[in-house]
């Protein structure tokens, strides 16, 4: 059972709070956690409420950015994809994009020299290399108009950014954070040798908390929480640029992902998206006021139906969309009039001239969270005592320690095989959607509650088709959630398979079993 903090609870001691439960936050909780420091993480809404949970879901070089120069990014991600395939492979998965060639906007000279680097910048295990497609005679050509006869094909991965960020989190905690969510840091003040933190918890009185350094992994927050909390002029300034998605009735039965270069020579992802959708974005739209209210607008929603649409055979309005959502990537602010091209990397800065440290992480993808991590651990040496060694590359996140139940593998994938077949075998019982969509969520994780059942009813009332008691307890008790949105579209996307009242069910279930005010789920 997740830990809660007693009201009364003052005068608590860390040596680092970390403000801010999106993927660098919970990421660099993890490795501090398992260097043996002190660390409590706050989150003023959800784990991945924001950001973080609205991703293109992939763990990318990003091609498109070598166009830009961005070599350095580049090569760090793609090494990263392998290290993340094989610590999350429950969450990961390889995924073949398929690029329709476009002669006007791209010659064939340059996506071969582009795909030739982003082959070999960075090491490549099991990963295959990128290669050419006749659309003509091609499975991937079928759902496209007749004209595209020619493509190029490239790997990358797909990854469930939302449960990324609370596996993050549930590993922090299990090395000894303390996770808060629904907990806003409402001031900071800072002295020579530590900070004064009050937290806020929702519903709840404020407590005080003493660290010895703050992390400001905050995203689009990241300036203001310097400037009204820490009461400190930024010494950088970010771009806050709204990326927004559709999900629409799948256009293609294969499993190959498409990137489409689109007509302001942008690249549009179409993506294979939870068996009946695809995935279309994203948009680079500049975002003024709360990151909290991105939504997406209809021009954004005309122009990837319109992109899509250059592309396909089935033509896209915006009344086939079912889905949308938007979130604000914080950028590093730079000369660039063209929001695609500013810069995807991230800065840390470590403040140490006026008092307490405090490190700000500016910018960042979710591809290279874990580098980021790292360096962030690396940085905080000259002001606390922390272990030397970099641990995280070695160390599945929860659930991914797949060949501990099926054996050693080849690779992550055939162990992920091997483990969906385990469970087929062990609990022939079990409803088909939950026996695909379990061992994809949770990995080994999912053995908790289903090694001691015998039989369907053990897994407790069905609240909704496909989801039962078993597994909305396992989110409560172990996965911070306590709202209808947190389950249905954060630790899963089941808000798109269930009606009205099957989510006003699930939504007063959490309500009996949380003892708070859990609203009904809004369709974001």
């Amino acid at each position: 059972m997740l830990e809660t903090r007693s009201s009364s609870s003052t005068g608590a001691a860390a040596d680092v709070l970390i403000i801010g439960g999106g993927i660098n936050g919970c990421g660099i909780a993890r490795d501090l956690a398992g260097r043996g420091l002190r660390v409590v993480l706050c989150e003023q809404h959800d784990l991945a409420a924001h950001t973080s949970s609205a991703s293109t879901k992939l763990i990318h070089g990003g091609l498109r950015y070598l166009e830009y120069g961005e070599f350095a990014l580049v090569r760090k991600a793609l090494a990263e994809r392998e290290v993340l395939l094989r610590l999350a492979p429950h969450l990961i998965r390889p995924m073949r994009f398929v690029i329709p060639h476009d002669p006007s906007m791209r010659p064939a000279w340059m996506m071969r020299a582009g795909l030739w680097l982003y082959d070999h910048l960075a090491r490549r295990d099991w990963l295959p290399a990128s290669g050419t497609i006749d659309l003509r005679r091609h499975p991937a050509g079928a759902p496209l108009q007749p004209h595209w006869r020619r493509a190029f094909h490239y790997a990358d991965a797909w990854v469930d950014d939302a449960r990324l960020v609370v596996l993050n989190a549930v590993d922090a905690a299990a090395r000894g954070a303390q996770v808060y969510t629904r907990t806003r840091c409402a001031a900071l003040r800072r002295a020579a040798d530590g900070w004064s933190a009050t937290l806020q918890p929702l519903g709840a009185p404020s407590w005080t908390l003493r660290a010895r350094v703050v992390v400001n992994a905050t995203g689009p927050w990241a300036e203001s929480v310097l400037q009204q909390q820490c009461g400190l002029s930024p010494r950088r300034h970010l771009r806050l640029v709204r990326g927004s998605h559709i999900v629409v009735p799948r256009l293609f039965r294969h499993d190959d992902a498409y990137l489409l270069q689109a007509s302001d020579r942008r690249v549009v992802f179409a993506i294979p998206y939870l068996d009946r959708y695809t995935l279309i974005g994203t948009t680079d739209v500049e975002h003024r006021g709360d990151p909290a209210t991105a939504r997406i607008d209809a021009d954004e929603i005309d122009y990837l139906c319109r992109e899509a649409a250059r592309y396909f055979r089935r033509p896209l309005r915006r009344s086939d969309v079912v889905w949308h959502y938007s979130g604000v990537r914080p950028l590093l602010e730079d000369a660039s009039n063209d929001p695609s091209a500013v810069t995807r990397d991230y800065l840390l800065d470590l403040d140490t001239a006026g008092g307490a440290p405090v490190l700000t992480v500016w910018g960042g993808k979710i591809t290279t969270y874990r580098t980021l991590a790292q360096e962030a651990a690396r940085c905080l040496r000259a002001v606390l005592p922390l272990s030397a060694a970099d641990w995280t590359a070695r160390c599945p996140l929860p659930g991914g320690d797949l060949e501990a139940v099926v054996g050693s593998c080849a690779d992550p994938v055939q162990a992920m095989q091997r483990f969906e077949a385990y469970v087929g075998q062990r609990w022939p019982w079990l409803p088909e959607s939950c026996a695909r969509r379990w061992p994809r969520a949770y990995g080994t994780r999912m053995l908790s509650w289903l090694e001691p059942a015998r039989r369907l009813a053990d897994l407790g009332e069905p609240i909704a088709p496909g989801l039962f008691e078993a597994e909305l307890r396992h989110w409560v008790e172990c996965e911070w959630a306590c709202s209808a949105d947190d389950v249905l579209w954060r630790r899963s996307k089941l808000g798109l398979a269930l009606g009205a009242a099957e989510q006003q069910r699930v939504a007063a279930w959490l309500q009996r079993h949380m003892g708070l005010g859990c609203g009904t789920p809004d369709k974001p």
